[in-house]
């Protein structure tokens, strides 16, 4: 789906090919699409903040200043795969596969 395959490499995150390989969705299915993602984006930071939150300060025993920095690293350390993971789950909400599309 991404011309870069690394979701580490900041300047080409949001780089996509024109359409899929396999069976030729065009991905700019709309203008502004992907603007829908931020929401799915909202949840999975707040799924990763509470998981890390969880693991801060019930396993690790951290206090509460300390688990929030761990809740910030590890939203920032984690944002381009969100990011990324976040459009993939948008457009999949809306175009589901078809293995037989290239035959039609």
């Amino acid at each position: 789906m991404y011309v870069d395959k690394n979701p580490y490499h900041l300047k080409a995150i949001y780089n996509m090919h024109e359409s899929c390989s396999h069976c030729g969705l065009h991905y700019k299915i709309e203008p502004s699409f992907f603007y829908g993602a931020m929401y799915v984006s909202y949840a999975l930071t707040v799924a990763i903040g509470v998981a890390a939150f969880i693991i801060a300060k019930v396993f690790i025993g951290l206090d509460l200043i300390t688990s929030f920095i761990a809740i910030i690293a590890a939203l920032v350390i984690l944002m381009p795969v969100t990011a990324r993971l976040a459009r993939n789950i948008y457009i999949n909400i809306f175009v589901h596969y078809d293995k037989d599309a290239l035959k039609k």
